[in-house]
């Protein structure tokens, strides 16, 4: 089943269970899901964002919640810190299951083998194969350090 199937039958059972929260975190799923739809035909592209696209999407909506969840909780607002956590669950519903600190060094290590990469030049090619294959199963701000160590 598709990622967007997926979400949508969440969606639907969310409107049955009346569960008003998690109805709307899923509508606010849907909704970025169409604007990059709207946005894909106007490039030209007739079929809209793929699974891993909507892996893109999902995983930028989840961290930019935990960072939003981390600001209320230094401004001392933690009724909206917690309402943020409850939308980042939601959305990791969706999300595979991340990988861990070894399990992203392996992942790095065997990215750099394959590209053969050398040098810090090459750390674009290793970044793109390791988007390609682990979209959503790794934070990319975190793995740039980890290839930078490996390829200096």
């Amino acid at each position: 089943m598709s990622l967007r199937m997926r979400i949508s039958d969440a969606l639907k059972q969310a409107m049955k269970d009346k569960a008003a929260d998690r109805l709307s975190t899923l509508r606010l799923i849907n909704a970025a899901i169409k604007d990059k739809d709207i946005a894909a035909r106007a490039n030209g592209k007739d079929e809209g964002v793929s699974d891993a696209e909507v892996l893109g999407i999902l995983s930028k909506m989840a961290k930019q919640r935990q960072e939003s969840a981390r600001a209320y909780e230094e401004g001392g607002r933690l009724d909206l810190a917690e309402r943020e956590r409850e939308e980042v669950e939601v959305i990791e519903e969706f999300l595979p299951r991340q990988l861990s600190v070894t399990e992203t060094a392996a992942a790095v290590d065997k990215a750099v083998a394959d590209v053969g990469a050398t040098s810090i030049r090459d750390m674009g090619k290793v970044m793109g194969l390791l988007k390609e294959r682990y979209t959503g199963q790794m934070d990319f701000g975190s793995v740039g350090p980890v290839i930078k160590d490996r390829l200096s």
